[in-house]
């Protein structure tokens, strides 16, 4: 018979109580690979798992199921906004990245990204869609800290930095600032190239950070016929092509995330599924922002507004299974700029000095503790111009109370589609509000006067592409190739650095460089008929008569077009700011701005 030996059960013993004390941030991997999914444009109606019957998101429904949601988490109202925020903590009218054109859409290279902060951890870093921070250096991705960048150019497919003509099917896009054609439907060409940089990054063994942003849902809602078929008969949806979008971009992020089963990835990997702003096209809404048609979860609002329709995000965080996180949600006031200090927090890297807009939510996302965001207070607004405008479309929030352009209170808890403008009956609340986003404003405002300049005469592009989409203008500048097309009569500007002294060749154009049959005089013809959307209409002709191009102070004037494609001037510059202006007269008098600008230096 054995005999009984009390000293053999402490090593067990020891295990046990070492088991009983490891909490879940002892259990988060050391370097824990990171996926962030950013749609563009799909609000927190455009789900499942949000209580809309209509639309179909298995893969997203699921994956919020296994996550940590966040229902009070809030973004800015539009796309580069939120992207600026999301990658550097900070908020965009900080970074100078608070419009999605005018150079506006910019992300100052004071701030760094997620992805510079995670080299220090020995991260690779990739993006695959939609980048919308600057398609120049040094605002591309590849001058941000990405190692692999595969992306459409501007704010959408079509858009006047995109290659010309891409229409969501067999596109040109730019692959590690190379172009590079490609075959199939958009939203399967990002997660393609998202899967393999996973699958290379783990036969590397390399720790990754992969930025998946798809263009879906925006416009133009270009997408397969199959998806727009199950919607279309469906009267209770606002537009089919959009909720089609998504369907498609669903089962594309089930392909994604079965890549991370298949290849042993999901113990060691922090999945992030958020959106960049309220629906573009889920709901139809009426004068005062309510709904009167599709599904918005009983929001005021949609993209671009101070209302909740507007900035009140899905977001889901999915921890590594050995963790043992249960599933749950949290309604404590959140943001998208929280997201770069709690990764870095979780991960272990040092900001340095770094004092960010968004805090850490590691507490709240490991044990539910939210005491140290009861009294948070945090700002949305919609700028869209120039130059940012105290109180315009502004939002301030803390906990479920929303004091909406200085003159109305709403507390969405009881008051979801903010009908009830309570605020002569809690004046003390509106002042505390009011108070401080003036102190928020005073200090947004003393970083905000930056231009974000592109920079030439560098290495690091050549030729620099200059397009309209950019340019200082009053109103919106020409940011669509439609717009080109209709050879819309604007001018504007591009505030410049120039990187060295020297003699410089700019080249200015109607059309795009790469666009075929691009004589300044022709025309040019429609786009292709796909599912989803309108073909681009035929471009219409001009007869230039002479080009004029202003910069340091120099003005020049060309009356002949190189092989009839464009003007072109030798010009001396200084190292410093300046600013270049590019014009095309027609052989009516009219003057347009060149959509298109090549600066190279000798």
């Amino acid at each position: 018979m054995m005999s009984f030996k009390p000293q053999a059960l402490f090593p067990l013993l020891i295990i046990l109580i070492a088991c009983s004390c490891t909490s879940k941030e002892d259990l988060i991997p050391q370097k824990p690979n990171i996926i962030i999914i950013l749609t563009d444009d799909q609000g927190y109606g455009d789900l499942g798992i949000h209580g809309n019957e209509h639309i179909q998101t298995p893969n997203l429904d699921r994956i919020g199921a296994e996550s940590i949601r966040l229902t009070n988490f809030h973004s800015a109202t539009t796309c580069s906004p939120t992207r600026a925020g999301l990658l550097s903590g900070m908020h965009c009218n900080r970074v100078g990245a608070w419009h999605t054109v005018m150079g506006r859409s910019f992300l100052s290279t004071a701030y760094p990204t997620l992805a510079q902060y995670l080299e220090s951890e020995g991260y690779t870093s990739g993006i695959f869609g939609k980048w919308h921070l600057g398609d120049n250096y040094p605002f591309r991705p590849q001058d941000r800290g990405f190692d692999e960048t595969f992306i459409h150019g501007g704010g959408g497919v079509g858009q006047i930095p995109d290659m010309w003509n891409n229409d969501s099917f067999r596109d040109t896009y730019f692959e590690n600032g190379k172009i590079k054609r490609t075959i199939g439907y958009v939203t399967k060409v990002w997660t393609d190239a998202a899967i393999a940089f996973i699958e290379q990054a783990k036969t590397s063994e390399q720790p990754f950070f992969c930025y998946l942003s798809t263009n879906a849902p925006h416009g133009p809602h270009q997408v397969p016929q199959k998806y727009i078929d199950r919607y279309a008969d469906n009267e209770a949806v606002a537009h089919a092509p959009f909720y089609a979008q998504i369907t498609a971009l669903d089962e594309h992020v089930g392909r994604l995330d079965s890549t991370l089963t298949a290849n042993s990835l999901r113990d060691n990997t922090i999945l992030i599924f958020l959106t960049d702003n309220g629906t573009a096209r889920g709901v139809d809404l009426d004068p005062s922002g309510q709904i009167t048609k599709g599904f918005g979860a009983g929001m005021r609002g949609k993209k671009g507004s101070e209302y909740e329709g507007g900035h009140r995000v899905p977001f889901f965080i999915r921890f590594p299974d050995a963790m043992g996180m249960k599933p749950t949600t949290y309604d404590a006031l959140t943001s998208h700029l929280d997201v770069v200090p709690t990764l870095l927090d979780i991960v272990g890297v040092d900001p340095g000095s770094a004092t960010f807009d968004g805090t850490s939510i590691k507490d709240l996302l490991l044990t539910g503790n939210s005491a140290n965001l009861d009294d948070r207070k945090l700002v949305a607004d919609t700028q869209r111009q120039a130059r940012l405008e105290k109180w315009k479309n502004t939002s301030v929030m803390m906990r479920h109370w929303r004091l909406v352009n200085d003159q109305e209170l709403y507390d969405v808890s009881v008051d979801p589609s903010q009908q009830n403008n309570i605020i002569d009956q809690h004046q003390e609340l509106a002042r505390e509000l009011s108070a401080f986003y003036e102190t928020w404003w005073e200090d947004i405002a003393k970083d905000s006067a930056e231009v974000n300049r592109i920079i030439i005469g560098t290495t690091k592009e050549r030729p620099t592409l200059l397009t309209s989409h950019d340019w200082w203008t009053e109103g919106a500048p020409p940011w669509h190739q439609n717009h080109v097309r209709e050879a819309r009569v604007q001018t504007g500007y591009w505030p410049l650095e120039v990187d060295h002294d020297g003699r410089y060749i700019i080249r200015w154009f109607r059309w795009h460089p790469r666009t075929p049959r691009a004589l300044l005089s022709s025309e040019v013809p429609a786009g292709r008929k796909v599912p989803g959307a309108a073909p681009y209409p035929a471009g219409v002709a001009i007869q230039p008569d002479f080009g004029i191009v202003k910069i340091q102070g120099q003005e020049i004037r060309m009356d002949k077009a190189v092989n009839g494609r464009f003007y072109e001037a030798e010009v001396d510059l200084n190292q410093g700011f300046t600013t270049l202006e590019a014009m095309i007269t027609d052989q009516e008098g009219v003057e347009r701005g060149a959509y298109y600008v090549e600066v190279d230096h000798f």
